[in-house]
């Protein structure tokens, strides 16, 4: 038995209605928050292939102040622009954000924009030469925003957010954690609306967070008891978007495992990972067509090998978690994790190699310059020091 280190917990207030015909409950959120005009984001999908919005616009009446369809894939700054002249246009005093999670990371950049002063590349973490990146306070008050959940993304309840400078190919990175959602509808038919494509790719890259966090060297027993129930429904869940795909329960499930994931990161200090994260968002900002999950697919093992030596402790602990390390040396087990998760993606069809998704080989010196100016990278175990050694573990994974 691991002993317990002093740790730190937070949380947050959050609504949270789940199960058949709990988009009905959106009304009275609204009418709790005290909002008069209320304003629905989604993208064109939604709008047009599903009944949702209509749904939302009858529940709501007189509190319904408009829609805006034009949310994109990775949150494209134009679109984002474009929602928040809509929503000021509107009168918008809150947001009503449907779908996956470029709706909800949408919903809180169009918050931000709303509110704050300044250009967004002002407002948004800066990365000084040689020091820390700095995330700008941006303490504006911030209108309320409510989700109604399609696919189980970890950006529902996340306080960054982050937008694609289209013109440079660069992630905008804010953060703020007055625009978490102040409710969530998990409504069954609402999750079914999703195509289980979509469905796994957003539950692989949740897994991804997931086995990251119960392999962190430095965990607390309440996170760690929701990673590991996460983990648990992830991987019996997962396949069944293969097999059985308008499966309720394992839609369910699989929500449920993401909620769980951010609020035990939300919780823990060590995030020891993160070039999964880094390597992640350069390859589906640079490779459109490699859609979220694969970028986590091909990620994960990769950069767990990469900080074995500082995290040896909590990959073998992982490793027998997952019932792959029992009786084994320490690092042999930790070895163990990522050739686990490795067949896992592969199990389900996912690619493990970047060349798998036909990223070329000379595209890796510019995964590797961008990588190194990305948040996450600076909470990652093993310490990078240079563009090369991320070279190195790319040429690996290629």
């Amino acid at each position: 038995m691991e002993a317990v280190s002093p740790f730190r917990y937070r949380s947050y207030p959050l609504s949270l209605h789940a199960g058949k015909g709990t988009l009905d409950q959106l009304r009275s959120e609204v009418d709790r928050a005290k909002a008069k005009r209320a304003f629905v984001i989604c993208g064109k999908s939604v709008a047009t292939k599903t009944d949702l919005v209509d749904r939302i616009k009858a529940n709501l009446g007189e509190k319904y102040a408009g829609l805006f369809a034009g949310v994109e894939a990775s949150s494209p700054l134009p679109s984002v622009l474009a929602g928040a002249a809509a929503a000021k246009e509107a009168g918008a005093d809150l947001i009503v954000a449907v779908g996956g999670g470029s709706a909800m990371v949408t919903a809180r950049a169009i918050i931000i924009v709303m509110a704050e002063k300044g250009d967004i590349h002002e407002i948004c973490t800066q990365y000084p030469p040689g020091q820390a990146p700095v995330s700008p306070k941006l303490l504006a008050p911030k209108i309320p925003n409510i989700l109604v959940v399609t696919t189980p993304s970890t950006a529902m309840t996340r306080a960054g957010t982050a937008v694609k400078d289209v013109e440079r190919h660069h992630r905008l990175e804010l953060f703020d954690p007055k625009t978490r959602p102040f409710a969530m509808i998990w409504d069954d038919d609402a999750l079914l609306t999703a195509p289980a494509e979509l469905f796994q790719s957003t539950s692989a890259s949740a897994l991804s967070g997931i086995l990251c966090g119960a392999a962190s060297p430095k965990t607390n027993p309440i996170s760690h008891a929701d990673l590991l129930h996460a983990m648990r429904i992830s991987l019996e869940s997962l396949p069944l978007m293969r097999t059985d795909p308008n499966n309720t329960t394992a839609r369910m499930n699989l929500v449920a495992a993401s909620f769980l994931s951010n609020r035990a990161l939300d919780g823990m200090r060590s995030r020891a990972f993160g070039i999964i994260s880094s390597f992640g968002h350069v390859i589906d900002t640079l490779y459109p067509h490699v859609d979220h999950g694969q970028s986590y697919s091909l990620t994960t093992a990769w950069g767990m090998r990469f900080n074995v030596d500082q995290t040896t402790g909590g990959l073998a602990r992982l490793a027998r978690e997952l019932g792959v390390g029992k009786g084994l040396p320490e690092r042999e087990a930790a070895l163990k994790a990522p050739d686990y998760i490795e067949d896992f993606y592969r199990s389900l069809d996912m690619p493990v190699r970047l060349r798998d998704v036909g990223v070329p080989k000379d595209g890796i010196d510019k995964i590797a310059e961008d990588a190194m100016g990305d948040f996450y990278l600076h909470q990652n175990a093993r310490k990078v020091k240079s563009k090369s050694e991320l070279v190195d573990v790319l040429n690996q994974m290629w």
